[in-house]
């Protein structure tokens, strides 16, 4: 069987074949999922070229599988069955699959490094609770402190397959 055979159909991006049973990402974004548009990616790498293309906000690559030659073929004759029939019954749902979701990651060079804390506030309470003074420099390592807190937070709302981080994902005991 010939390479062209066994293709199911090609990346959108680098347009490298995606051959039947193997692994391809999807969009999350709706408008990228439609029949006629149908946007098909090779890799996560080949996803996150195509966000920043079609300006997507928050979107994430969804990892499928191509159905089999069978499968394919299967479902193709049914769509023309289905076309030529008016009065055809309507498909038959099958159980949806449980896709991973795969969200790029942010490089660190791009990340802000702004101060997290209202620095006359952190040193208006070390004043009050202990009438120490507070150095600059500490407002850095307090920030990044944050930093690595929020991110945990992040990785917990994710495990919890939720888009919103939460109260309980900055508690010690929900770790």
């Amino acid at each position: 069987m010939s390479l062209e055979e066994n293709v199911w159909k090609v990346c959108s991006t680098c347009r490298k074949p995606l051959e039947f049973g193997k692994t391809y990402y999807a969009c999350s974004v709706s408008t990228c999922n439609r029949k006629r548009t149908g946007l098909f990616f090779c890799s996560v790498e080949c996803f996150e070229a195509h966000v920043p293309e079609l300006r997507h906000r928050d979107a994430w690559a969804e990892q499928n599988r191509a159905p089999t030659r069978e499968e394919w073929e299967k479902e193709q004759a049914q769509a023309a069955t289905e076309d030529q029939s008016s009065e055809g019954a309507p498909a038959q749902q099958t159980a949806p699959e449980v896709r991973r979701r795969i969200v790029p990651a942010a490089d660190d060079a791009d990340l802000p490094r702004d101060v997290l804390v209202v620095v006359s506030k952190l040193k208006a309470y070390v004043r009050a609770r202990s009438g120490m003074n507070t150095s600059d420099n500490v407002v850095g390592i307090l920030s990044d402190h944050l930093r690595r807190l929020c991110d945990e937070a992040i990785r917990s709302a994710a495990r919890d397959g939720r888009k919103t981080v939460m109260e309980r994902d900055f508690r010690e005991d929900s770790r």
